[in-house]
């Protein structure tokens, strides 16, 4: 009885002190979540960027060379962007947030797997804070926050995008345009769903939604 008695205890002990850590999401997509975070937080001219003797963050097999699989701890790519003193991104740089840095090592952890069109994307939802903004997060605040104005554009608030709608600028550079700097910098462009959305938006009259 004493032994079942303790068995019990030691169960509780371990269930109370595993369920404290994040488990890991499997729905963590490498096209959908991990390679916007470097697009935009690592690949700026100078760091990251295609061709650069740093190494290329622009594509999955560019990431893969600083990744071993399921083992973050291990990964170059990881250890620089988390811990106690992080050396990346550079100071004066738009930090990664604690949620992109656990996906990171979530994604590594589940085999860093090249996944595509994990989700399904609704053209018909254009909503400035469910829809707009978090693309903006996504693949732009790398370069455009308050903090990092590139080009004189803060993405990061409904102001700031706002902002950028004059002249086409905004659609001009998601579109690929001629005559407009193609953005992502140094990145795969918007999926048309996201370009959609954003165009939808912009035709109702951009509102605060």
């Amino acid at each position: 009885m004493k032994i079942i008695s303790l068995l019990l205890f030691i169960g509780i002990i371990f269930s109370l002190t595993t369920c404290t850590e994040k488990a890991y999401d499997p729905s963590v997509c490498f096209t959908d979540n991990i390679l916007p975070i470097f697009v935009s937080k690592c690949s700026m001219s100078g760091c990251h960027a295609p061709g650069s003797r740093r190494g290329d963050f622009t594509t999955y097999d560019g990431i893969m060379n600083k990744v071993i699989a399921k083992h973050p701890l291990r990964s170059s790519i990881y250890t620089k962007i988390d811990g106690a003193n992080p050396s990346m991104p550079p100071k004066n740089y738009t930090p990664l947030t604690d949620q992109e840095k656990f996906m990171i090592k979530a994604w590594i952890s589940m085999g860093a797997l090249n996944q595509a069109n994990c989700t399904v994307c609704d053209t018909t939802s254009f909503k400035f804070a469910a829809d707009i903004q978090p693309i903006m997060n996504t693949w732009c605040i790398g370069c455009h926050s308050s903090t990092n104005a590139g080009g004189g554009y803060d993405l990061s608030s409904y102001a700031g995008v706002v902002n950028s709608i004059g002249h086409n600028q905004l659609l001009g550079s998601i579109e690929h345009s001629t005559g407009y700097n193609a953005m992502p910098q140094n990145g795969n462009q918007l999926s048309g769903c996201q370009i959609s959305k954003i165009r939808s938006w912009i035709n109702a009259g951009y509102p605060n939604d």
